[in-house]
């Protein structure tokens, strides 16, 4: 065996890590981590093919093994990418009238607590001219900031923070019920409530920020699972029109994600549109979609996009949608089976949720 085989087998070994990892149901948060780079995984082993075919001689059965565990590698990656890409079916449908009455616009911004680029946010801000703004790590500094937006955002809840995990909502429509709680720790705060959109109609909404699975703050991806995964649980699309936006620290092809969309019944609008990555805003080459907006199928898309540079880690995210109930009949809500609600009980129950309200 030469010594470039040598290197290329041994490449190659690393490059199945992420593959085997993900075939697991571990939860710590190197193992979660190869969630994310999926795209970036994938184009390594389109390398990594591509070397292979051409330096091995395939005069060894071992060979012909290792370019078909490649493959197969590549494969499992392509698959879990491929809803995000235009090839796939729509979740959501685009909108086609040319005026609509009920519509709602939300931008969402992890606004980094040391980012001082106050200006940029609120440029975004009077360009887009959203309904809703919900900013996330945002501190007391952030807050005193952005008080000029309340004479246009008269409705507001405020939860400064200088962990990482502040947040701030500023709505033109009037808040209802709107209340904070703590429902995995006692400093990760979400905001839920309703949003009047007239007089006959109001939305129910959820925001959240949970925390990543990461050596410098959790090492499983439990208490971030269990977060989301109970308000899937506890989501009533079929009884009341919901969004739910935030930065979730989850990216949209995991198997957290995917099982959040059965249990709650709710549409992600990038299916079959693209990635619409949001982080990690400096760094082309590593970059995947961790703000998320999902919303009940009697919305469908206006416009959907994550927006310039403002200073942070992340790109905001921007979405309009019109509120269409006819919509119902057509896009699919997806369902939770037996097996995939026992599993969102073991994951909620290994969290041992706090669930206080403020």
């Amino acid at each position: 065996m030469q010594i470039a085989e040598i290197i290329l087998l041994f490449l190659s070994f690393i490059m199945m890590i992420p593959t085997l990892a993900s075939l697991t149901r571990f939860d710590h948060w190197w193992i979660r981590g190869f969630d994310f780079p999926r795209v970036q995984i994938s184009l390594l082993l389109v390398l990594l093919i591509l070397i292979s075919i051409i330096l091995y001689s395939f005069e060894e059965p071992w060979q012909f093994i290792i370019l078909l565990a490649l493959f197969l590698s590549l494969l499992y990656q392509i698959k879990k990418i491929f809803p995000f890409t235009p090839l796939a079916k729509k979740d959501v449908l685009q909108f086609s009238g040319s005026k609509s009455s009920r519509n709602l616009s939300i931008l969402v911004s992890n606004v980094l607590t040391q980012n001082t680029n106050y200006g940029k946010l609120l440029k975004l801000v009077k360009d887009r001219n959203p309904d809703i703004l919900l900013t996330l790590e945002s501190d007391k500094r952030w807050e005193e900031e952005l008080e000029v937006l309340e004479k246009d955002y008269p409705y507001t809840v405020k939860v400064p923070q200088d962990n990482l995990y502040g947040m701030h909502l500023y709505s033109k429509l009037k808040l209802e019920e709107e209340k904070v709680r703590y429902i995995v720790q006692d400093d990760i705060p979400s905001i839920d409530g309703y949003l009047r959109l007239d007089e006959n109609f109001r939305i129910r909404f959820h925001c959240l920020h949970p925390m990543p699975p990461s050596p410098s703050e959790a090492d499983t991806s439990t208490n971030r699972d269990a977060e989301l995964l109970m308000l899937g649980r506890d989501i009533r699309p079929d009884k009341e029109s919901v969004v739910v936006f935030g930065d979730l620290n989850d990216v949209a092809w995991s198997r957290t994600t995917k099982l959040f969309k059965k249990m709650s019944g709710l549409l992600d609008p990038r299916v079959g549109r693209g990635f619409f990555n949001t982080f990690h805003a400096d760094y082309f080459l590593l970059r995947w979609p961790l703000d998320h907006i999902f919303h009940s199928n009697d919305f469908t898309l206006i416009d959907i996009a994550s927006e310039r540079h403002i200073g942070s880690d992340h790109f905001p995210m921007f979405i309009k949608l019109n509120y269409e109930p006819r919509a119902e009949n057509i896009q699919q809500t997806p369902e939770a089976d037996k097996e995939d609600k026992k599993r969102v009980e073991e994951k909620i129950d290994d969290a041992n949720p706090r669930e206080q309200e403020v």
